[in-house]
């Protein structure tokens, strides 16, 4: 909330010389002394603070933005009656959020709306296509604290007992137990070396011998076994798309500035920047061969 304060602040000083004001087709939705607060400023607001009210429900996070926008205009009215809004520093910080608001809106309306779902199901697709095939397998297990106890529920296996009903009786794993034993689809690396060792070796609806990790003693039957399926495309939509945003922002911001003529004229500021800059270079060049060590001299 400190983001949400600070903005409150910012806008109170400078922002007192810009009244709320509701253009024809802006449903009013609050008054201030006569003073409209509108759907526009609302979302305005959301697009300030909206990402600090987390899952904030949506009529409760309209009350809160609605406060926020009242708070606001009652600090920037009180700000103005002590004639903040007038001199140096006041034009100073107009001019920065002019500058902030423009971006915001040339983000907003050029560089996000250039980036499209297609583009985003493109690289999906390219992604899927260099996935190599990967194996996952699904089983139950038994965890017992002996061999003793993992052979004598084998024998009851092998004489046809239920694996999963024995897991619900006797296994100690919390995790699995009240599902049978039910460890679902799980791929390599996944489990610790020696369950997993005996896991993938199993056929199909077969039983293991007794198996010892850190855990305790392992009876492991293999459910299924199946190559592992990318993630749905909607399931990673979003990322893909933001990585894409970021990169599209990158990019035009490289593109902007090589059309510019940039040049730093405070020396402190412009020495920390040449330094920033060489040391960004000397990391980025490849490194030279490792010379040969006296040792290996003749």
């Amino acid at each position: 909330m400190k983001r949400i304060a600070f903005a409150i602040l910012t806008f109170a000083l400078a922002g007192a010389a810009l009244p709320l004001a509701a253009s024809a087709e802006d449903k009013v939705i609050a008054t201030i002394d006569g003073k409209p607060i509108t759907e526009g400023d609302l979302a305005v607001a959301e697009s300030e603070i909206g990402s600090d009210m987390g899952t904030m429900p949506g009529p409760q996070k309209r009350v809160s933005l609605l406060e926020f926008l009242i708070d606001n205009q009652l600090f920037a009215e009180a700000a103005e009656s002590e004639k903040l809004d007038q001199g140096a520093d006041f034009q100073t910080r107009l001019a920065y959020l002019k500058r902030r608001a423009l971006r915001e809106l040339y983000f907003d309306k050029v560089i996000k709306s250039s980036v499209t779902e297609d583009e985003a199901r493109k690289i999906y697709d390219e992604q899927v296509k260099l996935l190599k095939p990967e194996e996952e397998v699904s089983a139950r297990h038994i965890l017992v604290d002996t061999e003793e106890q993992a052979k004598a529920l084998k024998e009851k296996i092998d004489k046809g007992a239920d694996f999963a009903q024995l897991a619900k009786e006797n296994s100690k794993d919390p995790g699995s137990k009240d599902d049978g034993g039910n460890l679902g689809y799980f791929g390599h690396g996944q489990m610790v070396p020696q369950f997993e060792d005996v896991v993938f070796k199993l056929q199909k609806g077969q039983v293991s011998d007794p198996v010892k990790t850190q855990f305790g003693w392992h009876l492991v039957k293999l459910e299924d076994r199946r190559t592992k399926q990318p993630p749905a495309f909607d399931v990673v939509k979003d990322r893909i798309m933001q990585s894409l945003l970021l990169r599209k922002a990158q990019q035009t911001a490289v593109a902007l500035r090589a059309k510019s003529k940039i040049e730093i004229v405070d020396p402190d500021i412009k020495k920390a920047a040449d330094e920033r800059n060489a040391m960004i270079q000397k990391q980025s060049q490849p490194k030279p061969a490792d010379a040969p060590t006296d040792a290996a001299k003749p």
